[in-house]
């Protein structure tokens, strides 16, 4: 049988027949990471990797995509369809990058929308054991004594770790240089070599040195106590209330995902995260659950890049 031309507009024009899509997902997401692999946002998105499939009834292929601040990842996802098959694992680069890097092809404010924060990161400040800093007014002291405010060491320039140090000390009004480093180890191996006075940096990072007695933990920059450290208070307990500055890890997609899409990937990233496996490696990550939706991430995503903002033009902090 064959239909006249009036009879093809009709059936094209009908609902649910030509425009039909097929249930996402129909073939495998990608989640590009915007770090190298080995450190903890990858190691969390491939903790997450299977009960994630489990969850969505689909692969997930991890990319790394690692380089320039988060941006090389990200400009990936930026350029990709708003399908729903190509996602973004970033961390706090995402906030920072607007405010930092110059000269990119996509701008970071209007490139993605929000799918969930997928987990906090606590940091920890600390120094060498031999110190005579036994609390944060003490470091703050040493400090203020030592001829050009003393140094400490960070991750690299723009990290959650630089900026936490840097937004400390600006609020007890104390001047340090900062000596940023390519990578954790390097520079904690600044403090234990008495290189610079005190550092800042994730738990996996610091606690075997803790624990050692190599270093010593003055504070922690998350809200509350970490459950491995009941003992060292938080920086707002110690004189600054409110201070609370985290890495954390985020997942992004496309401007322009259909919202559903983006709803259906929060719920398996909550699925996901509540998996026994995840939950007992989460704390080897020096991780903490924090999947809360795509509207709370939008949020959070707007209040950081303010805040960062404003530190990065307060500070003067340019990359070298």
């Amino acid at each position: 049988m064959h239909l006249n031309r009036r009879a093809a507009l009709a059936l094209l024009a009908t609902p649910g027949l030509a425009r039909a899509q097929p249930a996402w997902p129909a073939h495998p997401i990608r989640i590009v990471i915007a770090w190298p692999a080995g450190g903890s946002t990858d190691g969390l998105l491939r903790s997450l990797q299977a009960p994630l499939q489990a969850a969505l009834g689909q692969s997930v292929v991890l990319e790394n995509r690692a380089g320039a601040s988060g941006s090389i990842g990200a400009a990936a996802v930026a350029q990709a369809a708003p399908d729903g098959y190509t996602l973004l694992g970033d961390a706090s680069t995402q906030a920072v990058n607007p405010a930092l890097l110059r000269g990119l092809a996509f701008d970071y404010t209007s490139a993605f929308t929000p799918i969930t924060l997928v987990a906090r990161a606590p940091l920890l400040l600390a120094v060498r054991a031999d110190s005579p800093a036994r609390d944060l007014a003490g470091l703050l002291a040493l400090l203020r004594a030592q001829p050009g405010g003393g140094t400490y060491s960070s991750s690299g320039i723009g990290a959650a770790a630089h900026l936490a140090s840097a937004m400390l000390l600006r609020q007890a009004g104390v001047q340090a240089t900062h000596v940023p480093y390519r990578g954790s180890p390097p520079q904690v191996q600044a403090v234990l070599a008495g290189e610079v006075v005190f550092t800042c940096s994730t738990v996996p990072a610091l606690a075997g040195l803790v624990a050692d007695g190599r270093l010593r933990a003055l504070a922690t920059t998350a809200g509350g106590r970490l459950p491995g450290f009941p003992s060292v208070p938080t920086v707002a307990e110690q004189g600054f209330p409110g201070f609370a500055l985290t890495e954390w890890l985020a997942l992004l997609a496309p401007a322009g995902t259909p919202a559903p899409i983006l709803e259906r990937v929060s719920a398996a990233i909550t699925t996901a995260l509540a998996d026994p496996g995840v939950q007992q490696r989460l704390p080897g990550l020096g991780m903490q659950p924090a999947a809360e939706g795509p509207a709370a991430l939008g949020r959070f995503l707007a209040e950081q890049r303010v805040a960062m903002a404003a530190l990065i033009q307060a500070e003067n902090i340019r990359l070298e």
